[in-house]
């Protein structure tokens, strides 16, 4: 699941939205470009892995279900963003999805909030922000989804993206086949992708 930045500063209330899990890679895994659209775009994002089953849980007790952080690209497909009233699909694309390279546990992890959030492509720093400028909290985060759901020990919430995305500069600018995506979180650590199309499969000929 994944919190947005810039849309949320401006609204009373928290953006959520699913990824699918069969879109999720290894760190170091290539982005595929599918075939409908050659609009990619990258965020990094700070992913929050909770721990132990959590349901309607305060922000104040929120810490205790969080096992770990690690880094995430919450990769998109801009051009298909609009096509529902969620961004699910955007987001779901195979590949779309590189995480890692580890868990850091909770407890190595001072403050959540005050942590620095890069992303260069071709060694060209785009993404240049920090955790403390989310609008929500993690723990208000956490406190929202768990009055509604149960998370469960595994769930990833990618807690949103700084600014520096592709699809906010003018004109826009997407990945294309040969560029680097490189992403860091100060005291998680970093994951590489590069940019690929994605193969053709028999029934697209």
């Amino acid at each position: 699941m994944r919190q947005q930045y810039a849309d949320v500063a401006r609204r009373p209330h928290q953006i959520w939205f699913n990824k699918q899990v069969s879109c999720i890679t290894g760190p170091f895994d290539e982005l595929a470009i599918p075939a409908v659209s050659q609009t990619l775009d990258y965020e990094v994002e700070l992913g929050v892995i909770i721990g132990r089953p959590c349901r309607r849980v305060s922000a104040r007790q929120a810490s205790n279900y969080i096992a770990g952080y690690t880094v995430c690209n919450d990769a998109s497909i801009r051009g298909w963003q609009g096509r529902s009233m969620t961004m699910t699909l955007a987001k779901s694309f195979e590949t779309l999805g590189p995480m890692g390279p580890w868990m850091v546990t909770a407890d190595e992890v001072e403050d959540p909030h005050r942590l620095r959030v890069r992303t260069w492509v071709n060694d060209e720093l785009r993404q240049d922000g920090s955790t403390a400028e989310m609008r929500f909290s993690i723990f208000e985060q956490i406190e929202e989804l768990s009055r509604v759901m149960t998370l469960a020990p595994g769930d990833v919430l990618a807690t949103g993206s700084p600014a520096g995305v592709g699809a906010a500069r003018t004109p826009p600018v997407y990945l294309a086949p040969g560029d680097v995506v490189r992403m860091e979180i100060e005291g998680i650590g970093e994951i590489r992708n590069a940019v690929v199309i994605e193969p053709a499969q028999e029934h697209d000929r």
